[in-house]
């Protein structure tokens, strides 16, 4: 299995200045490998090869007055950018093909661009000094923090800089098979909510962090000064520098949330069963704000590799499940409920669920796990009256008491 370690990296002033030589070169080379297709695309001429472009848009390139500082940058990263506008091609022709979910067609490369990113082969001949420094052709040993080993030696290594102005170092690696954990006992159903993050088929509900809820006003406050800065100016880049490093700093924590909640569930299951959402189509409701801030995608894909990794058995079922319709109890159909109704009266076994343990129940047993129903019970608590069901009006008449419908 191959898994993707990411470092930060610290380059200095001088080092800074060559990354983004590096970032400039490659995008150039990039956009003109791009423009030679489009060309020809509209010509009707055959499709340029990258070899060919390889010898056009590099190595003579490199001898024109327009391109000769394509020289001052590794030849490999500019050779990778050709083959990144390879990989982008053949996703986009395997898209249109059903061979996998359709992407757009490749676009144009900016300067201005959140996100620059490099990769050098063994071909560049980079390496991991000593003193644990990342030395890299022509632009020198680069600090790096390491928070963890590498399983393996890697082949190759991509830089990063990301829109907060922070460089990373990125490696994709093989990992070995001696990483299973041993056999667990307990099988657990997962449900996934907005009030709750994760609810549990035990009983165990997870509270959901809304890491961008918690930072809108930090957020609103540097939009706001962003706003007011005149477009180009220095202080206008100090500004957006602010709004990325707040939207960094909740997807930092949110990942970080992630990846403990998903790392704890699978070592202490054997079996999980999720409910195979619907994620793009929710997030074009009006709750697409809360589904994108609750990361739900990201956390499916952390439960499907972990799983792989430590031989845990991960299970979908299909999003038209009716798992908050069904008791789990008795397994009779009750019909939709309202989302406000939360604790529902089984009308078959008089069994007190909650709709999202009950759910979670069963999702693990669609999935085919054996989970227990009895957890799925709540013992009824008293629910406050509304305002028009029950009270005292002003004019001291007591009102009758209306029993709520559970």
């Amino acid at each position: 299995m191959q898994l993707r370690y990411s470092f930060r990296m610290y380059p200095n002033g001088s080092q800074r200045a060559a990354l983004a030589r590096v970032f400039g070169c490659a995008r150039v080379v990039y956009n003109d490998a791009l423009r030679a297709r489009e060309t020809a695309r509209a010509e009707g001429a055959p499709f340029p090869k990258t070899g060919d472009l390889s010898k056009l848009l590099i190595t003579e390139a490199k001898k024109t007055a327009e391109r000769g500082w394509l020289g001052e940058v590794s030849a490999v990263v500019l050779q990778q950018s050709l083959r990144d506008l390879d990989t982008a091609y053949r996703n986009f022709f395997d898209g249109l093909k059903g061979k996998r979910p359709r992407m757009g067609a490749p676009r144009f490369k900016s300067r201005k661009d959140n996100r620059q990113a490099v990769r050098f082969t063994a071909n560049a001949r980079w390496k991991i000094t000593p003193g644990g420094d990342l030395s890299l052709p022509k632009i020198g040993d680069v600090r790096v923090k390491w928070s963890r080993s590498l399983p393996s030696t890697p082949s190759t290594v991509t830089v990063v800089k990301d829109a907060a102005g922070r460089y990373f170092c990125s490696f994709v690696v093989e990992t070995e098979p001696d990483e299973m954990l041993p056999p667990a006992v307990s099988e657990v159903g997962i449900d996934l909510g907005l009030g709750h993050f994760a609810v549990l088929s035990d009983g165990t509900k997870i509270d959901a962090p809304r890491f961008l809820r918690r930072a809108e006003k930090k957020l609103k406050k540097a939009q706001r000064a962003l706003s007011g800065k005149e477009k180009g100016s220095s202080n206008r880049n100090k500004a957006r520098l602010k709004v990325a490093r707040t939207h960094a700093q909740a997807t930092d924590a949110r990942r970080e949330f992630l990846h403990q909640l998903s790392t704890k569930i699978i070592r202490e299951n054997q079996a999980v069963a999720v409910e195979d959402l619907a994620v793009k189509g929710l997030a074009r409701t009006r709750l697409a704000k809360s589904i994108h801030d609750a990361g739900w995608s990201a956390f499916l894909a952390m439960l499907e590799y972990k799983a792989a990794r430590y031989g845990r058995t991960l299970v979908r079922i299909g999003r038209f499940e009716p798992t908050s319709q069904v008791c789990s109890a008795c397994g009779v159909k009750d019909g939709p409920k309202p989302l406000h109704v939360r604790v529902w009266t089984c009308g078959a076994c008089g069994a007190v669920l909650d709709r999202d343990i009950n759910a979670a129940v069963n999702v693990a047993k669609a999935a085919g796990l054996a989970v227990s129903a009895c957890r799925a019970q709540v013992r009824p608590v008293p629910v406050p009256a509304q305002r028009g069901e029950a009270g005292t009006h002003r004019d001291g008449q007591t009102a009758v008491v209306g029993i709520p419908n559970l």
